[in-house]
């Protein structure tokens, strides 16, 4: 089936903002913009040459797609779906195409993307491998947290790189929160036994426990992971708690192995994408979630300590394909 496409049009102004996610789209707006260029460059571009939402047109469009690192599978559900959008909806324009684009990718992306921190305390556990910014990421949570008006403590249970406790505490020291720290070498989970006996005396209502940067393949590494996981089960059986994983988008489909593989591992509860904002490979936001079914929970759009954003899938997937606010 064809559906015939209007010419190109610019998006009428939007006049009704979302005062909770402005702050979001603008900084994922930003944040996305060598993404969204190839994106929105190329759905500008197909549908110019084109015209029609045919099977020429989806393959390039399919295309677009896995270049900007969505991955084949994805992409070709995306395409998949709007071929049955274009026919129901008779698509007649591009902006018509754009917004069926957006409402697919939101979709796919629609979760428990919120975080679950509501006992006193609640314990956010944060994995990942060497390099994918888990320290800073730890830093930037915390300042968020306690902006939203939590007292928060940080438990250094990285050990084992050099220098990783002295990182941590400087990002513990700019947000202005409290960290339970040992010596280089020490036992993660006595660092978390303590943190966690420190969360209920001083009555905080999130603890965040660091942990050395492992390959998702040491089995020994994970074990570690275990025997934390074990700590605070005994101690806080009733609280809430969130295994977030931090994997760098600039590793592209690198980033759905390693999801899949922690979520087999240890149950990863979410995902934390860095380094969006250096990257054009911001379309395996959409591949992760797809694929593992890990629910994207904070995303990273500068170096900033006010650029770790909260997930919100209808705002990431207008940015994404270059819409406006609504």
């Amino acid at each position: 089936m064809r559906v015939a496409l209007g010419p190109l049009a610019s998006a009428e102004p939007k006049t009704a903002k979302r005062s909770r996610n402005m702050g979001f789209f603008d900084k994922i707006k930003a944040g996305l913009k060598k993404t969204t260029d190839k994106i929105s460059d190329g759905l500008n571009s197909i549908a110019a040459n084109f015209r029609k939402v045919d099977e020429e047109f989806l393959d390039e469009l399919l295309e677009v797609l896995i270049m900007a690192d969505v991955g084949y599978e994805t992409s070709q559900t995306i395409i998949d779906q709007l071929r049955e959008k274009a026919k129901l909806e008779k698509i007649e324009s591009t902006e018509q195409l754009r917004e069926a684009l957006m409402s697919i990718i939101a979709q796919l992306m629609q979760g428990d993307n919120e975080l679950k921190i509501a006992t006193k305390p609640s314990v956010i556990l944060v994995v990942g491998v060497n390099g994918v910014g888990k320290t800073t990421t730890i830093g930037k949570l915390a300042h968020r947290l306690s902006e939203d008006g939590k007292k928060v403590i940080i438990a250094a249970a990285d050990t084992f790189r050099a220098a990783a406790i002295d990182q941590i505490s400087i990002w513990a020291e700019r947000a202005g929160i409290d960290i339970i720290k040992h010596q280089d070498g020490s036992d993660p989970a006595a660092v978390v036994f303590d943190g966690i006996r420190a969360s209920v005396a001083r009555d905080a209502d999130v603890l965040i426990c660091d942990t050395a940067g492992r390959l998702h393949n040491k089995k020994n590494l994970m074990g570690e992971l275990e025997k934390i996981l074990r700590v605070i089960d005994r101690e806080l059986p009733q609280a809430d708690k969130e295994i977030l994983l931090v994997v760098d988008a600039t590793t592209g489909q690198n980033a759905i192995a390693q999801a899949r593989d922690f979520k087999e591992a240890v149950g990863i509860t979410g995902v934390v994408l860095t380094k969006l904002d250096g990257t054009a490979k911001g379309g395996v936001t959409i591949a992760v979630k797809d694929i593992t079914g890990v629910p994207i929970k904070l995303v990273g759009v500068g170096e900033k300590i006010d650029d770790l954003q909260y997930f919100d899938a209808q705002e990431f997937a207008r940015a994404l394909v270059g819409g406006d606010e609504e």
